[in-house]
């Protein structure tokens, strides 16, 4: 079954962050993830505001938890540890 992997995050650090996004983004393509939100408009309705959203959809969790685990994906993660406060979840899709 698909995967959403679903993040919520604070920027602190743009320049920072934005070197994260540069380098996440094609090492969750290589491992079949597909953005369907990436930053853009939302309400909050309850919990914490986080003013940067992201949904990407995987074949599976087992390709979203390969991908988080990737040497590429920590190479990436590494700008964004000290540049923003972050959110992740893996969820598994209902199937339709």
């Amino acid at each position: 079954m698909t995967a959403l992997w679903i993040a919520h995050v604070n920027v602190t650090d743009p320049e920072s962050y934005g070197e994260y996004a540069k380098l996440a983004g094609p090492a969750i393509a290589a491992h079949g993830g597909v953005f369907l939100a990436r930053g853009s408009r939302y309400v909050q309705l309850e919990g914490n505001d986080r003013a940067r959203n992201v949904v990407a959809r995987f074949p599976s969790v087992e390709d979203a938890v390969a991908c988080y685990r990737s040497d590429e994906y920590q190479a990436a993660l590494e700008h964004a540890k000290n540049a923003a406060e972050r959110d992740l979840v893996i969820v598994e899709e209902n199937p339709a």
